[in-house]
């Protein structure tokens, strides 16, 4: 498969949903602003994000596929009717589990909004109540998206990619539809309809992959619970890689509740918006790549080509930097005009757009590590090895903890963002220096050579970003056009300086023009 081709599928895809997210919070920003009902509402969201990660993106997909994979692929089994019947088995205990776990935190939302905020700072009794309700609208999304991710799973193990990383559109646009149609001037109410929305979109998403299985040849039946080898496997599998995720996980949580609880109304809201502008990049490469990458090296590895893997994981790391570095660059550079076009107006001041901005700046720093783990830890999972990088998460999740407990009250809203990025970049550090111990990863000499002549071409565009976003900050106040066309001029310019200095360098050579050109030819 080639790799470039399949990530640039899923990764357009999700582009496409991450644009679609940054227009539902420039509309959320304008309708609801920065202050306790925004925190509210984007505490509530916390916790089907987590699952979405934990399940969609996480543990659920990274032990599941490569399980799935081989009973398609056994050249001694029934092929696809096999990998289906184990997927039938999976349903037949997650189901229930779901169903269990939906309920009791209908019942013990108080206790966890109160675990998730902090308690927030400074609130009335009835503000409290008001978040709890937020949470126990949006609990219903838990479940839903667990089976979004077990009948995406089955989708991208028979590469089709396209349909589970279009499956998040449909969230964003449940949330703007209800942003435009139902926002009031209370931003209260506006909070509520969005929560609503939420759990809305979870329907609408498991009937969009319910269809696409059966388009596929995919059709379920639920069975009674099946307590086989098969289960008990995916079930060791998934455990570690349910702990490693969630301590990830667990590490946004703490810095939620920490800036809940210790900073100013809006903290949340800066820390969630900053966030969603680094999660841009971290999901058209970043969550590409994972998907990509997982089942392709499950398959190599399973056909015994240990060369291909290390040759598809090394691409996968050089097209990481190719596309991370200058977006990181970027970010920090000209966070403050980025916030200012998409975030700054109506109940979103000039204050909350340079606090944004100074998040965006801490976040950004550990941006490539956050898309290198989701490079690395493919090699792991593919090796059905989920507890390294368990052990490897929760170290980061201490070094999280103690970096937000020092930097959250001398850099505000900064404190939580940086912690993050520094935790992120030990887990990279660690995942690499295994995979490297054991074998399982080289660095080849192609990535040897463009990796410090991207990093070259990324601070030179970096260097002219710096000196001309002054040029572009009266156009990201004006009409949505204006601030569209700043934007674009600004980020047109940023990959005009990145493209000219990795050829200048030698990171991109006129054979891979060449070898571009060819295949634009082909298609």
């Amino acid at each position: 498969m080639n790799l470039a081709k399949a990530l640039a599928s899923v990764g357009g895809l999700t582009l496409a949903s991450r644009v679609l997210g940054l227009a539902r919070d420039s509309l959320f920003a304008r309708f609801v602003g920065a202050g306790f009902a925004s925190d509210a509402f984007l505490i509530a969201f916390r916790l089907p994000n987590m699952f979405r990660a934990l399940f969609a993106e996480g543990a659920f997909a990274s032990a599941f596929i490569p399980m799935f994979n081989q009973k398609v692929t056994d050249k001694d089994g029934p092929g696809l009717p096999a990998g289906i019947t184990f997927a039938e088995e999976a349903l037949s205990v997650l189901l229930p589990v779901l169903i269990v776990m939906t309920v009791l935190l209908e019942v013990l939302a108080w206790p966890v909004t109160l675990l998730l905020s902090g308690g927030f700072n400074d609130v009335t009794h009835d503000q409290f109540a008001f978040a709890v309700m937020l949470s126990r609208l949006t609990i219903p999304y838990l479940a839903l998206i667990s089976l979004v991710s077990l009948l995406g799973g089955i989708l991208n193990s028979l590469n089709k990619f396209w349909v589970n990383a279009a499956a998040p559109i449909l969230l964003n646009l449940t949330l703007i539809v209800a942003l435009l149609g139902f926002h009031s001037d209370d931003p209260l109410i506006t909070a509520r309809n969005q929560a609503i929305g939420v759990s809305v979109s979870g329907a609408l998403q498991l009937l969009w992959l319910v269809l696409a299985c059966r388009a596929n040849g995919v059709s379920m039946r639920l069975r009674m619970p099946v307590w086989n080898v098969d289960v008990k496997q995916l079930l060791n599998l998934i455990l570690p890689a349910a702990a490693g995720a969630g301590a990830v996980q667990i590490n946004l949580v703490i810095s939620t509740a920490l800036a809940a609880y210790l900073l100013a109304h809006g903290s949340v809201t800066y820390i969630y918006m900053a966030d969603r502008l680094n999660q841009l990049p971290l999901g058209l490469i970043g969550i590409g790549l994972g998907t990509v990458l997982l089942p392709t090296i499950s398959r190599q590895l399973g056909a015994g080509q240990e060369a291909e893997a290390m040759e598809t994981q090394n691409r996968g790391l050089e097209l990481a930097l190719l596309l991370t570095l200058p977006a990181a660059v970027a970010l920090i550079v000209c966070g403050e005009p980025i916030a200012a076009a998409l975030f700054g107006y109506g109940k979103f001041d000039a204050g909350d757009v340079a606090r944004t901005a100074e998040a965006l700046a801490a976040f950004s720093i550990g941006l490539p590590s956050y898309i290198l783990v989701k490079v690395l830890t493919p090699g792991y999972y593919a090796r059905q090895d989920t507890r390294t990088p368990v052990r490897y998460a929760t170290i980061s999740m201490v070094a999280n903890l103690v970096g937000n407990l020092v930097l959250i009250v001398p850099l505000q809203h900064m404190g939580p963002p940086l912690a993050t990025a520094l935790a992120s970049t030990l887990n990279v550090a660690m995942l690499y220096r295994t995979l490297v111990k054991r074998g399982h990863f080289t660095v080849d000499a192609r990535l040897k050579r463009r990796g410090p002549r991207l990093a070259l071409a990324a601070v030179a565009m970096g260097a002219a970003l710096w000196f001309g976003q002054d040029l572009m900050m009266p156009y990201v106040h004006g009409t949505w056009l204006v601030r569209g066309l700043a934007l674009a001029v600004l980020v047109s310019a940023g990959c005009a300086v990145y493209g000219i200095a990795a050829v200048a360098t030698g990171a991109f050579t006129r054979a891979d023009l060449a070898l571009l050109r060819r295949r634009k030819r082909a298609a």
